[in-house]
């Protein structure tokens, strides 16, 4: 794991079960962002990455990919949320619910809060934890994104 990451025990973040764990800082969306994701996925829609033609659009101007704001959340989940104590690795096992509930418009700010909806350890030394995700638009009242997702993290074994 990131050595530079904070760390919390798995009993402490059991405990927190239901609880906000942190926010993320804010992210820049800006076009350079946009077009290079565009550039990755090979999603050119004109809403992404062309300012003349989306600002004709009810959007006003470009905006981001859902899928680029949904990409952004494992940067804030470690940004945000402490690593478990112990732990050799984490892993994405994929999400239950995903919900785009507002355009991201470029030059925004977004960021994330996670809460911990449950944490348990399924196979000896693997925790499956479910975070509860709401990405958050700078000056907006409503949320870009809804998701719940689910990771695995591997304990590192322990000498016997």
């Amino acid at each position: 794991m990131d050595a530079t990451r904070p760390t919390i025990t798995l009993a402490d973040l059991q405990a927190r079960v239901g609880t906000q764990i942190g926010s993320s800082r804010w992210f820049l969306v800006d076009q350079a962002r946009i077009d290079r994701f565009a550039d990755v996925t090979e999603d050119h829609q004109f809403i992404h990455v062309d300012p003349d033609a989306a600002a004709q659009t009810p959007f006003g101007s470009t905006i981001a990919h859902g899928f680029l704001t949904l990409s952004l959340l494992s940067a804030m989940l470690y940004d945000a949320v402490p690593a478990i104590d112990g732990a050799a690795m984490g892993v994405n096992y994929g999400f239950d619910k995903i919900r785009f509930l507002s355009p991201v418009p470029v030059g925004a700010q977004v960021r994330g809060h996670f809460t911990l909806a449950d944490l348990q350890e399924k196979r000896p030394g693997q925790i499956t934890n479910i975070w509860d995700i709401s990405v958050e638009i700078q000056g907006s009242t409503r949320p870009a994104l809804a998701a719940q997702w689910i990771g695995l993290a591997y304990l590192q074994p322990q000498d016997k």
